[in-house]
Parts: structure tokens; C-alpha cells; sequence
């Protein structure tokens, strides 16, 4: 609501006796508080300070998943991931409305109420009138939901997937109004009408359903009951995301609402000081080089603002080419200690499976070389003793042990590309960054040097030789 005060040329301020209001420095209290002139700048700066804030969170978040590469779950590390795949489950959820399989569903049931309403004032000559008018709304009558750890799947394998706490991007699978006539209206909303009820019912149901294409960002950590990540909530994680919608869809919403709140800054900003204007009963078109400062001293924070985001992202960005190179360095120190001892293992069981074959064979032999009541070895005695060798060694398999091993080997060797693939991607993206505009003079603020990527060849260790005939 606007306050008009009368023109400057009448009123006088108590605190300069003599002196038009209008003409009272901006920090002039008046009758022991402060005049709306002078607030209307301040609430104006101060929601605009408020806009470019919540800019800068979309904004980061919209660098966050430029800077993330996505990952195969199969080469999923521990920290910030970026994941694509499908929903799935052992045992889904069924949604109340529309009673589809799911991993997470929330519901509501909204009733429409309207009411005429009579209330009374008083005109500008002072008499006391009424009049009517006519009010309607929604108000929500019942609610629900249900949501469960679930897996995401893709063509590499699957990582499990804890949704509490994460900020979700659902599909709408249930959306109806209906009047009471219909089945629907009281099968699945309570029995009871709310006051002034139009006994119009609207139902609508968001939902993740089973085998739905969902983007996931999240940080990845170790399972407690087995030796395997899953991604889940981490209160010192950046951003905590499971979204129906594409990679492209959640990047473009956060670049637009950047955009939109630091235009809405601007005029913020600009809107205060014509507020004050309106207020001192002056003429806004004398003004405009005002108005103009005004909304270049916002832009001017908002480029700050973002300096600092765009500087912090850099950073960020050189610091995950270095976890990227660091998740290389762990996959290979992990085969070079692996393998070796797998291979001496397999060559064991090679070696004690040929020798109790060898022994196995002396005693057939025996048995078959002396029969019951012929001279000889006592044939009760020797299978004693087999019964006492199979007792001591269990059952083996070289087949099955070199299977262990060549799975192990490729699956080892399917790591290493994994983390060199994230390597190259985060690295190519973070040289992209420093050749682009503006961030190519960010990055030569910070000092940022380009990063070589990892061919296939650029491994210094030498590959593990698999050798098991010495």
C-alpha cells in the first residue's frame, strides 16, 4: 500500500525546522520513526540483495552439473556422482490413485469451497455501508505417500539408491476432478464434506514409476552390509537430486531461474527508488539517470556475485580433474596388488588339486590291484585313507578357479578405462572452460592451466603379466 505525503513545499520536517521534507537527507528519522521514502530503497536493495542470492544458488547448481561428468554405475567412486538410468526395484510400490508400480508416489485430495461473504466500511464522507463478496478456494482434505530404497539401473549394472531427503523431480501420473456422483469421489477421499463445500473433488497423484528414466546427482557412498556404494544423503553435499527429466531439462531450469532472479533483482532495485519518488509526489521521468545508477549498482553486485560463483566453480572443476586422476592412480595400485595374489592363489589350487588327483589315482590303483582275500595290501586300509584325503581337501575346481580369474581381470581392467574415461571427460570439459568467454579470464585470474589427457598408452606402471606356469 502507497502512502502519499503532501509536496515538499508544505511540509516540514520537526528535526530540521524550516526545511522541506523533501529536501532532508535520506538517514532523517521523522516523529521518531523512519519515513516511507526513505525505506522504500532500503526493502527495495535489500530484496534485490535477497534475488541475487537465491540467483547464485540456481547458478551454482546449473555449474555444479555442467562440471559433473556422468558415470557408469559399474564405475561408480566414492564422492559427488552424476548418473543416468532407469528405476527399478524387487519389490515396487503400487501409488493409491492411479495403482502403478513405483519407487516413491505422493498424493493429495483437494475439496472446492466458495461462500458470499458480507462485511462492513466506511466511505471517504464517513458513512458506514456493506457490501458483498463472493470467496472460493481449495483446501486439502487428504494426503499421502511412500517411497523406498530402489536401484539405478543402466547397461554397466546397478547402484542402490537411498531417496530420503533428496529434492525430487516426480511425473504426474494421476490428475481428475469430480463431482460426488462419481465412484471415484468417495473410494478414495474421506466420507466427510468441509463447510460450504461444492462437493467438487480434485485427485492427483506425483510419482517415479518403475523402469522410468530418472537423472540422479548424489553422493556416493560404501554399503553397510556389502562392499558397494549407494548414493544417499549427505548433508555437506551441494545438491541431492532424483529427477524424471532429463540432464538438459534440470541444467536449462536452473540457467533460466539464474536469469530471471537477477532480472527481478534489477528491478528491485531500481523499484525502490521509484517508489520513494512516487511517495515525495515527484516526477519519475526527471529521475531516470536515478533509476539508471540505481539499476547498474545491482547489475555491478550481480557481477560479483557471479565472479565469485564462477571463480569457486573453477576451482571446484580443477579440484575433480584431480579426483579424477586420483581414481586412476587407486584402480591401478588396486591391480598391481590384486592380481598377483589371485594368481598365486589359482596356481595353489592348481597344484593341490594335481596332487590329490595324484593321489587319488595311487589309490584307485591299489584297489584295483589287489581284490578281497588275494595277497596284498589290505583294501579296507586304503580306502581309510581316501576317506581320511577327501576329508582333508574339499572338493576343487581349476576350471571354475581360472574362470574367478579371467572375470576378475576383466572386470579389473573395465575400471581402469572407467576412470580414465571419467578422467578424459571432466578434464576435456574443464579445458573447454578455460577457452570459452567469460571464464576463459576467471580461469587467468586464478592462474588455471589446461589439463593433458590420459591416452591409452600414458599408463607409467607396467600391466601385471598373468603368469601361471613357472
Amino acid at each position: 500500500m502507497l502512502f502519499r505525503w503532501p509536496r515538499p513545499s508544505f511540509a516540514r520536517c520537526e528535526l530540521h525546522s524550516g526545511v522541506p521534507l523533501g529536501c532532508v537527507l535520506p538517514c532523517c528519522y521523522h516523529a521518531g520513526r523512519m519515513e516511507p521514502v526513505v525505506m522504500a530503497p532500503l526493502v527495495g536493495a535489500l530484496l534485490a540483495l535477497v534475488c541475487i542470492t537465491a540467483a547464485l544458488r540456481a547458478g551454482r547448481r546449473q555449474r555444479l552439473i555442467d562440471n559433473l561428468p556422468t558415470s557408469k554405475t559399474s564405475g561408480v567412486f566414492i564422492g559427488l556422482v552424476e548418473l543416468k538410468g532407469t528405476a527399478e526395484a524387487e519389490h515396487p510400490l503400487q501409488s493409491f490413485l492411479a495403482e502403478l508400480p513405483c519407487v516413491h508416489y505422493e498424493w493429495s485430495v483437494a475439496e472446492h469451497w466458495s461462500r458470499t461473504v458480507t462485511e462492513t466500511y466506511t466511505d471517504k464522507d464517513g458513512k458506514t455501508r456493506t457490501r458483498t463478496r463472493r470467496e472460493s478456494g481449495w483446501t486439502t482434505v487428504a494426503n499421502g505417500g511412500e517411497q523406498i530404497p530402489f536401484y539405478l539401473r543402466d547397461d554397466a549394472g546397478v547402484v542402490r539408491v537411498q531417496p530420503a531427503r533428496a529434492k525430487l523431480h516426480t511425473r504426474t501420473v494421476f490428475s481428475q476432478t469430480c463431482g460426488r456422483n462419481d465412484p471415484l469421489y468417495y473410494a478414495k477421499g474421506p466420507r466427510r464434506a468441509i463447510m460450504n463445500s461444492d462437493h467438487r473433488r480434485r485427485f492427483a497423484e506425483e510419482a517415479i514409476p518403475l523402469h522410468a528414466p530418472i537423472y540422479v546427482v548424489g553422493t556416493a557412498r560404501e554399503r553397510s552390509d556389502i562392499v558397494a556404494p549407494e548414493i544417499r544423503h549427505d548433508r555437506d553435499a551441494p545438491l541431492f537430486l532424483i529427477s524424471t527429466r532429463t540432464e538438459e531439462s534440470v541444467r536449462g531450469s536452473y540457467r533460466l531461474t539464474y536469469w530471471l532472479l537477477t532480472f527481478l533483482a534489477v528491478l528491485l532495485g531500481t523499484g525502490g527508488w521509484i517508489a520513494a519518488d512516487v511517495l515525495r509526489d515527484r516526477a519519475p521521468a526527471g529521475r531516470v539517470p536515478v533509476y539508471v545508477a540505481a539499476g547498474f549498482g545491482v547489475l555491478l553486485v550481480a557481477l560479483l556475485a557471479w565472479l565469485w560463483m564462477a571463480y569457486n566453480s573453477m576451482v571446484d572443476l580443477r579440484q575433480r580433474v584431480r579426483q579424477g586422476w586420483a581414481n586412476i592412480d587407486v584402480q591401478l595400485k588396486r591391480r598391481a596388488d590384486l592380481i598377483p595374489n589371485l594368481v598365486a592363489i589359482v596356481r595353489g589350487l592348481r597344484d593341490h588339486e594335481q596332487t590329490l588327483q595324484t593321489e587319488l589315482a595311487e589309490f584307485r590303483s591299489q584297489l584295483a590291484a589287489t581284490a578281497p582275500g588275494a595277497p596284498g595290501p589290505d583294501p579296507h586300509g586304503c580306502a581309510a585313507l581316501l576317506r581320511l584325503t577327501v576329508e582333508r581337501y574339499p572338493e576343487l575346481r581349476a576350471d571354475d578357479a581360472f574362470l574367478r580369474l579371467q572375470q576378475e581381470l576383466v572386470a579389473t581392467e573395465q575400471r581402469i578405462a572407467l576412470a580414465r574415461a571419467y578422467f578424459n571427460h571432466i578434464a576435456t570439459f574443464y579445458n573447454n572452460r578455460l577457452e570459452t568467454l567469460p571464464d576463459r579470464y576467471v580461469a587467468a585470474l586464478a592462474g588455471l592451466q589446461p589439463q593433458p589427457l590420459l591416452a591409452a598408452t600414458d599408463f607409467e606402471r607396467a600391466p601385471v603379466t598373468v603368469r601361471l606356469v613357472e
